[in-house]
């Protein structure tokens, strides 16, 4: 029952492969630290390989048939792919979800202030964070600023070499007896998440004189006012590029990667599985770190009426053909996993976690405790993964996130199972997971891109 190491195993022409995918990984990383930023760069990469706006196909009113590519993006944030199979649609499809967005920190709406002759931005921390960890660092922000004239500013300021970078402060050590005794979710309060902006105040301003500073460039160097503010969605990530870890260079060390690594072997493997006889499906979602809620994430219509919409585009759309063609679908819900750390051993049990380089991790179950808010796949969905896996030579594993009731987490699995489709949670395991900076194994991505392939090929 345990399973191998995956490096022990390759040859020097899979090695090869390894690590042109895992350039090309790091390289998707650093274009899409935001949901935005991603689906600008899937889109890319899609029209790259041939597939088509489905809303052009729609105003046009041309149709839709067997070898054709299509995609579908809801309000700049998710994504969908389709690769039309030579097997009716009612039969069902092979569908690959992930999600896009990634904890971090919002700028609010009404958020520059002056105190103590420095100016700030107030945030929102976005998803599960330990916020302790987001002091210090060096940060940058993405996003996009809209007038209200419908013109957009697209923003990201920190990334280059010569761009300033931001950082939430801490107190000194030499102060910080009464803050040490804190709990851990203490230490720092989320109010105090703020961005520290700038300290130079215009000469002629008695009154927050830096905050006007800021208002100044703002204007000079973007031709933002501070009303604009109002209409924008920008995102404090970290700074820095995504870089390989380790002596051997073995992993990969970047922000984000809870989901995007699912959601890249997810979209590569539909970009590179051709002539398929069952319909393919990449959907890549947002707001999974919040509850998949809202316009833009899994429990949103988004998904249905794509389908819907490809149905009629093909001329077979009915509702009950749409209703079969959901139950008939057979998913992997690709999120991430909790990789074992020998340091924190104690929240692991060792029989049933994921360990780095061993492969891709399936899920029978997510939820917490007792299993609340799961999706329990079905042990014959589990064997029939098995076998495609196996006859494929793809490294897999299986694990629970953590001891039974240390915690839990959950994906959109139960989403999708609700229309009575097979949904099992998939994935790749990482250290680190939610902090600024996670850790994955070069080996589980080329692993979990092997096996993105496998299922989508299987009819």
């Amino acid at each position: 029952m345990e399973r191998q190491n995956a490096w022990k195993t390759y040859t020097k022409k899979q090695l090869k492969e390894l690590e042109k995918l895992n350039k090309n990984y790091r390289v998707f990383l650093d274009a899409g630290k935001t949901e935005r930023e991603c689906v600008k760069e899937i889109v890319k990469q899609a029209e790259a390989a041939g597939y088509v706006n489905l809303e052009k196909i729609l105003a046009k009113n041309q149709s839709v048939s067997a070898g054709d590519k299509v995609y579908a993006v809801c309000m700049k944030k998710t994504v969908a792919l389709f690769h039309i199979g030579t097997k009716p649609m009612e039969q069902g499809m092979n569908i690959l979800g992930a999600h896009i967005d990634s904890p971090r920190m919002d700028i609010k709406q009404n958020p520059l202030y002056e105190n103590g002759d420095f100016a700030y931005l107030d945030t929102h921390y976005y998803g599960g964070i330990k916020k302790y960890q987001w002091v210090t660092l060096p940060l940058a922000i993405h996003g996009v600023v809209v007038k209200k004239d419908g013109s957009v500013l697209e923003i990201v300021l920190g990334e280059k070499e010569d761009d300033p970078v931001f950082c939430v402060t801490d107190l000194l050590i030499h102060l910080a007896g009464e803050q040490q005794e804190k709990k851990a979710n203490k230490v720092i309060e989320g109010e105090n998440l703020d961005v520290l902006f700038g300290s130079i105040p215009l000469k002629e301003e008695e009154k927050d004189g830096v905050k006007e500073g800021i208002l100044k460039l703002l204007k000079d160097q973007y031709d933002i006012e501070e009303e604009d503010f109002l209409s924008a969605e920008l995102e404090v990530v970290p700074a820095g590029k995504a870089r390989e870890s380790g002596l051997d260079r073995s992993m990969i060390m970047a922000y984000g990667q809870d989901d995007r690594v699912c959601a890249y072997t997810s979209l590569a493997a539909m970009l590179e599985v051709e002539d398929v006889k069952k319909t393919t499906c990449c959907l890549l979602t947002d707001k999974e770190e919040i509850g998949s809620v809202g316009a833009t994430g899994m429990q949103s219509k988004f998904f249905e009426n794509t389908v819907a919409e490809l149905l009629d585009a093909m001329g077979n759309y009915s509702e009950l053909i749409l209703r079969r063609c959901l139950r008939n679908s057979r998913m992997l819900s690709s999120d991430v996993s909790a990789a074992y750390d020998p340091l924190y051993a104690a929240s692991y049990e060792k029989n049933n976690a994921a360990y780095f380089g061993r492969g891709m991790v399936f899920n029978k179950f997510t939820g917490s405790r007792g299993k609340s808010g799961s999706n329990d796949a079905n042990a014959e969905y589990m064997g029939a993964l098995r076998k495609i896996l196996d006859d494929n030579q793809v490294a897999f594993q299986t694990a629970e996130l953590g001891k039974v009731d240390i915690g839990g987490g959950g994906t959109i699995a139960y989403i999708l199972s609700l229309y009575g489709m097979e949904v099992i949670d998939s994935g790749v395991a990482v250290l680190n997971m939610h902090a600024p900076w996670e850790l994955t194994s070069k080996a589980d991505v080329y692993e979990a891109k092997k096996g993105y392939v496998a299922f989508l090929k299987e009819a």
